[in-house]
């Protein structure tokens, strides 16, 4: 949506409008930085006239003597090089804003000013402008701020050291000089990422703790999606009010309708909008008058339909954005909190999942249903969910900083079909996944997936192997389908993570145990042999005819008992790592007993990850509970290798990123500007090498070779090649091998 930001905002060609943001405050509301243009004097000057006069004269120390006018066309005097200048606006409304002047002596240093508007100080607004100014001063090749300010102001200063720079400074008289280095360093790199995921955390609240919910679209006929969602808030019985919207109803479900959102009388936090596509913009206007905090559009007809519709969502997102709403959707199915102190099931989905320690994020709507009933049916316990859809505002990086920080979650599940920013998710993830594990199943793999992925919610495709390595270096642990998934998660949310990779297994049948040995190791776990005061400790009670090794196989006649001696000495064994449990029912044994010994057992495990295979038609029994079990080995097996994958990524060196000397920016923006000045389009593969070097990155030597234009005609002329005949055979397939060399340009390595 950013180009489509840009488009609203470009009035004139040297005007910088790609460099038009929009952040997230501490309270979660959002603000549009952008760049100010000359014609933006009049909001600066009133909103120097908003100002007190103490914080003119400590923010624009060196405008004094200027007023009014004069001083808001010096700010707004900008060429986007040597001075530039953002504003962060909210409905129209200027809040605050940054500039900089770069000095004619010194190119690599500017001096900076920022002021905010006393009402929105301390949320963070003075901290992103900042940091957004020193992204694109960077990008200038500027790397040092300098700032003369009131001694009587050392708020300023801190705002400096809040966004993790390194700042030098000298008293002279009533001043504070200052000295700023704004490169991007790793302490910058985590204040910034703890500002982001405390805002997420904040703007999130919004949408998933609301104090109120309005169902704009709300139905009597059940089977209609209205229906059902207003239905759903009233059955979890949501903890505040709810509000039908639906003009020609007076009362649906035994609630109060209301003809419009602006004819309810009480606050409105969550607008949830079920009305045809066109009515969609008026209801949103209406939300914004209301001062709803957050939206959810569960209607079609937008980004995935094609050009015009991706202009109607952002169209929509221009909206919400400027006042500042979160908004999830639109094509999507809504949101669900299973906190009891809210209990908010706004979906349209049948199945309400159990309340538990498992976040779920969906970009497909229907595929959402199905994943709500699944873990219903599992047992597997569901702290949040939500159905992105075409993720025009609330995206799966705003999600999985929220989940970062949520207590009551440990574990976040997401289907993707594609990234909005692929980069700023992997260090998203990077950093959250040290903390709590992130399962992805990324749909879109084939050429065939990736089509329909984009005429399902809009996605653009990425290339799989891409998207594995970002996934793999982001430590996320990447499933193949739906199935291992949810199996992963099992295993995460209810045991702790693998220490290692050795497993011992224990079963009452030697043929699942052969197969599970073989499937641990073709998952590259490993089954070590068990220690000698282990291997005693069984002998002692269990029967001659049973195997000790690993797996070890206590017969088909074992009793609960032994299943809970084995564990218990297995567990003992320091050489282990998870124990794989086997039970197959043999008729004379209690199946609940020997469930409810291995959970107990599972209880006292030493720290280690305990899964279970119960080879029975009717499942493991509900007493096994919280121990996770599969139908098979080899399901187990792929579970727990991904645990120990995700363990060992974990446990690694976190590292760092490097600093790089010597890039040749400068050069390398000038292969770029003289592209985009010729229209864009694919470099030559000269200016593609030089680029490439230009920031370090070896190049082997080329050159250019001739270039075939035409498929030579038939039949083809002898061509020579030592060991091969000049058969009519050989002559063709080389002609035909020659015109694939058909391009513009080939290079001989």
């Amino acid at each position: 949506m950013r180009e489509a930001i840009a488009d609203t905002l470009r009035k004139d060609p040297l005007y910088p409008a790609y460099e038009a943001s929009d952040v997230v405050l501490r309270t979660g509301a959002t603000v549009r930085l952008r760049p100010l243009q000359p014609e933006d004097r009049d909001a600066v000057e009133r909103l120097h006239a908003r100002l007190p006069a103490d914080s003119l004269y400590f923010r624009f120390h060196r405008f004094r003597g200027r007023e009014g006018a004069d001083r808001a066309a010096a700010v707004c005097d900008l060429d986007y090089e040597d001075r530039y200048a953002i504003g962060a606006e909210s409905n129209g409304r200027l809040l605050g804003l940054a500039v900089y002047d770069r000095s004619a002596e010194h190119r690599d240093a500017a001096d900076v000013v920022f002021v905010v508007e006393d009402a929105v100080q301390g949320k963070g607004l003075g901290t992103h402008m900042l940091e957004r100014l020193a992204e694109i001063s960077r990008n200038r090749g500027i790397s040092v701020f300098t700032a003369d300010v009131p001694a009587a102001s050392p708020r300023v200063v801190e705002v400096f050291r809040d966004c993790g720079f390194v700042v030098e400074q000298r008293a002279e008289g009533d001043i504070v000089r200052v000295r700023v280095s704004i490169r991007a360093t790793h302490a910058f790199e985590e204040k910034a990422a703890d500002r982001s995921e405390r805002a997420a955390a904040a703007s999130m609240a919004r949408l998933f703790s609301p104090r109120s919910v309005a169902i704009v679209g709300a139905a009597r006929e059940r089977g209609k999606i209205g229906a059902e969602i207003l239905h759903n808030l009233v059955s979890a019985d949501f903890t505040g009010p709810i509000y039908p919207v639906n003009p020609l109803a007076s009362e649906i479900e035994g609630l109060r309708c209301y003809p419009s959102v602006g004819a309810i009388t009480g606050d409105l936090d969550l607008a949830l909008i079920s009305v045809p596509q066109p009515l969609v913009d008026g209801v949103v206007d209406e939300c914004v008058e209301k001062g709803v905090s957050a939206i959810v559009v569960i209607t079609a007809g937008f980004g995935e339909t094609g050009e015009e519709g991706r202009q109607r969502e952002a169209r929509l997102l221009e909206k919400i954005r400027r006042a500042g709403i979160r908004m999830v959707g639109p094509n999507c199915m809504g949101i669900v909190n299973t906190d009891p102190a809210v209990r908010l099931n706004a979906t349209f989905a049948p199945a309400y999942p159990p309340a538990g320690r498992v976040a779920l994020s969906s970009q497909s709507g229907a595929l959402g249903l199905a994943l709500l009933d699944y873990a219903s049916k599992l047992n597997l316990g569901i702290s949040t969910f939500v159905s992105v859809g075409n993720k025009a505002d609330v995206s799966s990086n705003d999600l999985v900083q929220y989940w970062a920080a949520d207590p009551r979650t440990d574990v976040i599940l997401l289907y993707l079909e594609s990234f909005g920013q692929p980069g700023l998710f992997g260090r998203i993830a990077r950093r959250v996944t040290r903390r709590k594990p992130i399962v992805a199943v990324k749909a879109g793999r084939s050429r065939a997936g990736a089509r329909a992925a984009s005429s399902h919610t809009g996605a653009l495709a990425e290339t799989d192997k891409v998207v594995g390595a970002l996934l793999r270096q982001a430590g996320v642990v990447r499933t193949e389908t739906l199935e291992e998934l949810f199996d992963v998660a099992a295993l995460l949310a209810n045991q702790p993570v693998p220490r290692g990779r050795r497993v011992a297994i224990v079963t009452n049948a030697g043929g699942p145990g052969i197969l599970a040995a073989d499937a641990c190791e073709a998952r590259g776990l490993e089954l070590p042999p068990l220690r000698r005061e282990t291997t005693e400790a069984l002998r002692s009670f269990l029967p001659a005819a049973a195997s000790v090794g690993n797996p070890v196989d206590m017969l088909a006649a074992a009793p609960p008992e032994h299943y809970a001696r084995t564990l218990r000495a297995v567990f003992a064994d320091p050489g282990v790592d998870s124990v794989l449990v086997i039970f197959i029912p043999p008729i004379a044994t209690d199946t609940d007993a020997v469930a409810r010994a291995i959970a107990e057992e599972a209880k006292r495990a030493n720290g280690k990850c305990v899964l279970t295979i119960f080879m029975s038609a009717k499942g493991a029994p509900a007493v096994l509970h919280p121990v996770p079990s599969y139908a098979f080995p080899e399901p187990a097996a792929v579970a727990l290798s991904l645990a120990v994958e995700y363990a060992e990524w974990r446990s690694a060196p976190e590292g760092g990123i490097p600093e790089l000397h010597d890039l040749r920016t400068e050069h390398a923006r000038e292969i770029v500007e003289r592209s985009l000045a010729r229209g864009g389009g694919w470099l030559g593969p000269e200016e593609a090498a030089e680029l490439i070097s230009d920031f370090g990155i070896a190049v082997i030597f080329a050159r250019n070779a001739p270039v075939v234009t035409s498929l030579p005609e038939w039949p083809a002329p002898a061509l020579t090649c030592p060991g091969l005949s000049e058969d009519r055979d050989w002559r063709y397939r080389s002609s035909r091998a020659i015109g694939l060399l058909r391009v513009r340009q080939v290079w001989s390595v």
